[in-house]
């Protein structure tokens, strides 16, 4: 070990000409103050590659950015987390799938993946798969597209 006292959890992302306030010094005896988020637009508005960035890539960036957010120090996510995500952050294209046979089968491959966690790979095709037999996907299909 480094001997380091804080954990990945207790690293704060800092935007973009912000002063980097970890490197104050800090009490022992004090109560650790919980680092505060920082929503995800605030997150995207400071990736300037984005800044003109289409509508595809800001939704590729947020997927990404919500991983990152809820990873571990290793960069993967752990299986209570990514059903979680998918109960909060992805709830409308869930909702009513419970029966179909291929959304269980997904879940079950979720429970059975070897590793107790996901890389984003795997949780990006989680997603599409989700995505593809989504009830969600036949109404955005019929979204008028012209007056």
């Amino acid at each position: 070990m480094c001997g380091c006292t804080h954990s990945a959890q207790d690293q704060t992302l800092h935007v973009e000409g912000e002063p980097d306030s970890s490197a104050a010094p800090t009490s022992t005896l004090a109560p650790k103050k919980m680092p505060k988020s920082i929503s995800i637009s605030k997150q995207l508005a400071s990736i300037k590659a984005l800044g003109k960035g289409s509508d595809l890539e800001r939704a590729i960036a947020t997927a990404a950015l919500i991983f990152r957010n809820s990873s571990d120090a290793e960069g993967k996510l752990e299986k209570a987390t990514a059903k979680n995500l998918l109960q909060t952050q992805f709830r409308n294209f869930t909702e009513g799938q419970e029966t179909k046979p291929k959304f269980r089968d997904l879940l079950s491959e979720l429970d059975e993946h070897t590793e107790n966690k996901l890389d984003f790979e795997d949780f990006m095709i989680l997603l599409l798969s989700i995505t593809v037999m989504s009830d969600l996907l036949q109404t955005i299909w019929n979204v008028k597209m012209t007056k």
